[in-house]
């Protein structure tokens, strides 16, 4: 069997681990038919590689869930897979939203493999702050970064309007804020992904990021995200799932449903996961993490066919504009005319 997963350790470290054991014959977590072989993509890669093009060659792949629009016709829903009782029994074992990230148009899609959304990070004995008007105080006098390569200028300006882009009050004040950090922060780091963004504060190059997807491997200090006053943090799931392409499945149905149990098990997602770099979408997991309330609230995004291109545009768009000195009423009007014609 062939499968796809993303290159970073926390995507292919705990897969490979399982596969290494399948092949020497002597695996813990449980025996399968047949091992997968792992391949990896970068993890730009959930934006620029249509899932139902990479179903042509894998049979399982690790995805993330806006490409779920327009890959619907190449996956197997889950229904076809499992008994409803233990899809549900699946689901109760599942953090947040994750399970309801991959339900799309009355099917279920994927399984949750792996939880993250947006929070706060912080250098060890760094106190963050707790609210965006907070945040912009402290910025004045710390090493800040944020986090604005690829999607993510979009993504923080969605978590700031609490996924309510199209408000006009959201939007402007949520743009001015960026703007006002910007202008504060270190301008090289932030315009990385969160994998750049978390290894610069690793080497002592930043001191504080208010929003930037978490990676528990790090040795930093992971906080739940700040918020405005009086509401909950406002943060943009991600995380990613387990999908079947239908290339095959007829052939291959005992073998993918022994690999799914296995990798949603709770020795599996509890133990191998965090062992070996992985960070699980298993609530089991997460029962102690300090930005638990961020994960259990963040928002989920759109999946429709075409999506992905368009927050491609958008943070783009979000980018270059803050950069240039836009004003922020300028550059939503300039937002809303993407998403009116998306």
């Amino acid at each position: 069997m062939r499968g796809l997963t993303w290159d970073h350790p926390r995507g292919y470290a705990p897969l490979d681990e399982l596969t290494r054991l399948d092949l020497a014959g002597e695996n813990p977590y449980g025996d399968v038919p047949e091992p997968i072989g792992w391949d990896r993509q970068p993890l730009e890669g959930f934006e620029s590689e249509p899932i139902a093009r990479l179903c042509e060659t894998y049979d399982v792949l690790v995805i993330d869930h806006p490409g779920l629009g327009a890959a619907t016709d190449a996956l197997v829903p889950m229904e076809e897979l499992f008994e409803p009782d233990e899809l549900a029994r699946l689901r109760a074992g599942t953090v947040g939203r994750t399970w309801d990230s991959y339900h799309l148009d009355g099917r279920q899609w994927a399984l949750p493999l792996d939880a993250a959304t947006q929070v706060a990070v912080a250098r060890p004995g760094v106190d963050a702050p707790r609210t965006w008007p907070e945040v912009a105080e402290f910025a004045k006098g710390t090493r800040t970064a944020l986090c604005l390569g690829g999607p993510h200028a979009f993504l923080m300006f969605c978590a700031l309007c609490s996924g309510d882009f199209l408000d006009e009050e959201e939007g402007t004040r949520a743009l001015e804020l960026m703007s006002e950090l910007l202008a504060l922060a270190d301008p090289a780091v932030s315009l990385l992904n969160p994998i750049g963004v978390l290894d610069a504060m690793t080497a002592d190059t930043s001191d504080y990021c208010p929003l930037v997807y978490q990676y528990t491997a790090y040795p930093l200090a992971f906080s739940d995200a700040p918020c405005w006053p009086g509401r909950t943090p406002g943060s943009v799931l991600g995380g990613t799932g387990l999908v079947v392409s239908r290339r095959r499945v007829g052939a291959i149905r005992a073998t993918v449903r022994a690999h799914l149990r296995r990798l949603l098990s709770e020795p599996v997602q509890s133990g191998l996961f965090p062992a070996f770099g992985g960070q699980p979408a298993a609530r089991s997991a997460w029962r102690d993490d300090p930005a638990i309330a961020t994960l259990e609230a963040a928002w989920i995004r759109p999946r429709f066919p075409g999506y992905i291109a368009l927050q491609e545009r958008s943070s783009a768009l979000i980018r270059d504009g803050l950069l240039a000195g836009v004003k922020a009423r300028d550059l939503l009007k300039d937002l809303h005319k993407e998403w009116r014609h998306a």
